[in-house]
């Protein structure tokens, strides 16, 4: 999931995974990217940005993406303590064929926390094979 272009449907949700917030990870992140930051408020938006962005990468592996053309619209909404499990996912918002053989997906991702609540959200556009 998803498809090829023409097998995606808008409205179509793909799941991201889940990712643990881990308390050494935490400290880690803040010594080396964000020194200052207290770790009692949670994960720094970099931080917050990075594990959507690994959950990306690791759920698109296989896919027929073949390029991120951009990540916009980007929304820090909370900062996830240690021990928090986000669960990604995506959302297509709208798509345009390029051509015969691509087309542009534009999707909406979300991170959320083991509430449900947003955590973190972005757009994306990207190529993927037809």
């Amino acid at each position: 999931m998803p498809g090829r272009f023409d097998e995606i449907e808008i409205g179509q949700v793909a799941p991201l995974g889940d990712f643990r917030v881990d308390g050494r990870a935490l400290e880690a992140f803040i010594e080396a990217f964000a020194p200052g930051w207290p770790a009692d408020r949670g994960a720094p938006d970099a931080m917050v940005y990075a594990i959507w962005s690994r959950l990306d990468a690791l759920a698109t592996i296989g896919w027929p993406q073949t390029k991120r053309l951009g990540v916009d619209a980007l929304r820090w909404v909370r900062n996830p303590p240690a021990g928090e499990v986000l669960r990604g996912r995506m959302t297509i918002m709208g798509k345009d064929p390029v051509g015969d053989g691509k087309g542009i997906v534009i999707a909406q991702h979300d991170l959320l926390d083991e509430a449900g609540r947003l955590v973190f959200s972005c757009l994306t556009r990207s190529v993927f094979a037809r």
